[in-house]
């Protein structure tokens, strides 16, 4: 099912490739009334759907130890059934580093067909990546981006930046013309690139719109830690106009804490989107609000990308004949009035 360059060999033809790309589709512009040569590149939406030749794609993600990676890893194997040309072999979900470059080094060794790879370090998984691919094997990146463009044939993430953004935007409209509001954020470690993302984009949406972040802590992604810092941050601030969680995981102990403060002045945002969160907003009960989705079907989504790539197949929606090498996913607001559209993809924390 293979036919891959080596990846800096592929590189290095990007220009050439893209350059005769451009001069074909200007002969097919040049030579169409109708242009239906142009659109009807690759393979289509009912081609994509037939059961072609099976393949063997592999299949490795950190430990489920939390809610929202049990999302992910149930996902992909709910992804993976869906096809019946899909052979999934699934590693033991791991934070060992090193326990998870030999289950991606047992792929290799098998001669897999495509590898699903959700890294429990993005560096330190780059190395082994780039040995599949140079061994002509299809590495989908998921969620946490590898230190090298030679590593991966498609990264798949949710946007963390664009997280911030949308509860900033959200708290913004919500609190209107008030410049003096008081606005709290709970981040997740503060360590990690995503959760310095996600500062970054709220700070950003705030200042938009004359705000700034106000009392600040971070927790651990955990619903002891959330309790913990929320805790503090609701003793040494006796007023607060907003706050957003990062993560609704941690964010069942950070509700535990408002609730045992008997705080209710404020209005909530969480991230990331879990049910119990939902069913919160949903009810309408407490001074969760809304949450941001950061997408838990990434893996998912990897896998369906595994799919079309290794059986040779196009993205049927997009007219250039090819499967894009980065996907963002959207990160939307749900609330009271479009929970609807996304608790069935919600993941239980």
């Amino acid at each position: 099912m293979r036919s891959y360059l080596k990846p800096r060999t592929r590189l290095a033809l990007t220009g050439v490739a893209l350059l005769t790309g451009i001069g074909l589709l200007a002969g097919c512009t040049g030579s169409s009334d109708d242009g239906d040569d142009v659109v009807n590149q690759g393979t289509t939406t009912e081609e994509n759907a037939e059961t072609g030749e099976t393949v063997t794609i592999g299949f490795s993600g950190p430990a489920a130890d939390h809610g929202w990676l049990g999302a992910i890893n149930s996902g992909a194997l709910a992804a993976a059934e869906s096809y019946p040309d899909v052979d999934l072999k699934v590693a033991e979900g791991t934070n060992d580093v090193n326990a998870q470059i030999a289950a991606v080094e047992t792929f290799i060794n098998d001669g897999v067909d495509a590898i699903v790879l959700l890294p429990s370090d993005g560096a330190a998984l780059t190395e082994v990546a780039i040995q599949a691919m140079e061994a002509g094997i299809p590495v989908i990146n998921v969620d946490r981006e590898f230190s090298s463009p030679f590593a991966a044939r498609t990264t798949v993430l949710g946007d963390n930046y664009g997280m911030g953004v949308s509860a900033g935007t959200y708290i913004c409209a919500q609190l209107g013309d008030t410049p003096d509001a008081v606005v709290a954020e709970i981040a997740g470690i503060d360590a990690l690139p995503l959760t310095q993302d996600r500062s970054q984009g709220f700070s950003d949406a705030l200042e938009d719109c004359g705000l700034e972040v106000g009392p600040r802590v971070a927790a651990d992604f955990t619903v002891q830690g959330g309790e913990a810092v929320t805790s503090q941050l609701l003793s040494a601030n006796p007023k607060i106009d907003a706050i957003w969680n990062h993560d609704d995981d941690q964010g069942i102990g950070v509700l535990a804490a408002i609730n045992a403060a008997g705080r209710d002045e404020f209005f909530m945002v969480g991230g990331a989107g879990s049910r119990n969160a939902m069913e919160a907003i949903e009810a309408d009960d407490s001074v969760l609000k809304a949450t941001v989705i950061y997408p838990s079907t990434q893996a998912a989504d990897g896998i369906a990308l595994a799919r079309l790539i290794a059986q040779s197949k196009t993205q049927s929606d997009l007219i250039t004949p090819s499967v894009p090498n980065r996907i963002v996913l959207d990160a939307p607001v749900v609330t009271k009035d479009n929970v609807a559209e996304f608790i069935d993809l919600a993941f239980a924390s």
